[in-house]
């Protein structure tokens, strides 16, 4: 199910998406995490990644994941206007495998100090590595309570619906899509190393039930909460897992 990215030694799952739906580094590299102090508008942000990776020596092709801050839940449509644009400033990089978008994205919407225009908040790259654990570091993409992962408004799980009953719902759909995710990839549950859960609804009721159920290693390690929206209105409910062994803090 993987398709490789020779020029990125890592490997992506290919979706029916605006990004991929995950990425794996290929043995003998590992994804290492960017952090930026602060979020900066998504452009710009893309010339400090250029330079952050010449100074690394890695080439533009080792970006594999994006993580990015908008403004606020968008519509479809102007959602699908941003991604147009997005995907044109991959394609600007030569990024592109076949066509096909190969980078890992989440993208929400901070519900407190959001920024005024789409920012990069982090990314990761591939970096040759020299562990020796055989354990794969990887990046599954953020994914809301989209039945199948289809990008509609008629595919939301318990549209306009935010009882605790419906927000059980839209968690487990979302699990749900994080788990196939990462059976796709051949990945075990047990490697995840850190969860991220992005809404404004109280997880509490559905974090033993529901969530640590799903990603037990989440017992160990805890998971992040970000007061945050989706990056589309009426969904409720994001999620994205990962292992990396490697995290950076930028000063910007």
């Amino acid at each position: 199910m993987l398709t490789e990215n020779p020029g990125g030694n890592y490997a992506f799952l290919a979706a029916d998406i605006p990004y991929s739906a995950g990425v794996v580094a290929l043995p003998g590299y590992e994804i290492v995490r960017v952090v930026l102090k602060e979020a900066i508008p998504y452009q710009r942000g893309f010339d400090l990644i250029s330079d952050y990776l010449e100074k690394q020596g890695r080439p533009r092709t080792a970006l594999c994941s994006i993580e990015l801050r908008s403004p606020q839940p968008a519509s479809f449509d102007a959602f699908a206007d941003f991604n147009d644009s997005y995907r044109s400033l991959l394609e600007s990089w030569g990024l592109m495998v076949d066509g096909v978008n190969p980078i890992a994205r989440t993208n929400v919407a901070p519900a407190l100090d959001s920024p005024s225009e789409p920012s990069l908040y982090a990314f990761g790259y591939s970096s040759p590595s020299t562990r020796v654990n055989g354990e794969r570091t990887f990046v599954v993409s953020g994914a809301g309570e989209l039945v199948n992962s289809d990008l509609t408004s008629q595919k939301i799980a318990r549209a306009k619906d935010t009882s605790e009953d419906a927000i059980r719902e839209k968690a487990n759909c979302v699990l749900e899509i994080m788990q196939d995710r990462l059976t796709q990839m051949g990945l075990k549950h047990s490697s995840v190393t850190a969860v991220n859960v992005y809404t404004i609804h109280n997880i509490f009721p559905h974090l033993e039930p529901a969530i640590l159920a799903a990603l037990p290693q989440a017992n160990l390690h805890g998971l992040r909460w970000h007061f945050a929206r989706p990056p589309v209105l009426d969904i409720e409910f994001e999620m994205d897992v990962r292992n990396n062994q490697t995290e950076r803090l930028c000063p910007v």
